[in-house]
């Protein structure tokens, strides 16, 4: 696994994003396990993610530097796709514009519906997320900005993939692959998780071990993608 996979790991464990137990998760089902992108909330959490994002970012092929914006998605998105803007900057010494839209069109000043980079036909966007169960928020978007300009948006990124299916058989990443022909990056997914996580000692204490992998293992076999 590489290593920035890896640390993303810990630190959701560090910041308690990533909780094991028993959880009811928003579709009803009980989940061994919980995510809560709720518990980023300082300047080093943020500064945080966006190093991961822009690691992610430059180890997938066919991404890297071909594209032109980073677009985030009100509201979550708006400071992972600055923060990930920053670090593909600080990192990597590559300097891309980003962007994210209003809740409401503006009505007054510059108005519109966008802040930051100006979009216009053949411009090619990543979105940048934290977490995808169903999909709505990209459903929502893209619709949404190709109004405004013809852009190409080949490719988003999460924080962390559940592989969860849904009532119709399909992943939320499948989805969106059908639909939009975007393919899904997450930084980690759960499989991953397990696998580092496993009979590993933080600070300790075992998070994850015989017991708690059991439930984490059903729960992939019910409701996850094989």
């Amino acid at each position: 696994m590489l290593k920035y996979k890896e640390d993303l790991i810990l630190f959701l464990i560090r910041t308690g994003a990533l909780k094991f137990g028993d959880f009811t998760t928003k579709s009803g089902r009980q989940s061994p396990y919980f995510i809560n992108a709720g518990s980023f909330r300082s300047g080093e959490h943020i500064e945080t993610l966006g190093n991961f994002y822009a690691d992610c970012i430059m180890n997938t092929e066919n991404v890297k530097d071909d594209f032109d914006i980073l677009f985030g998605p009100a509201y979550k998105g708006i400071p992972l796709c600055i923060s990930t803007a920053c670090a593909l900057y600080r990192k990597y010494n590559l300097n891309k514009e980003y962007c994210f839209n209003r809740k409401e069109i503006k009505d007054h000043g510059e108005g519109g519906m966008f802040v930051g980079a100006s979009i216009s036909d053949g411009d090619k966007l990543v979105i940048i997320e934290d977490v995808m169960t169903a999909g709505t928020s990209i459903k929502e978007n893209v619709p949404l900005i190709k109004q405004f300009a013809d852009v190409i948006i080949k490719d988003e990124f999460i924080l962390v993939d559940r592989m969860e299916i849904g009532y119709n058989g399909k992943t939320a990443p499948q989805e969106i692959k059908e639909e939009f022909d975007i393919t899904v990056h997450a930084i980690v997914n759960v499989r991953e998780i397990i696998d580092f996580m496993y009979n590993r000692e933080i600070n300790g204490k075992v998070l994850l071990g015989d017991e708690q992998k059991d439930k984490m293992e059903r729960y992939l076999e019910i409701y996850c993608v094989k």
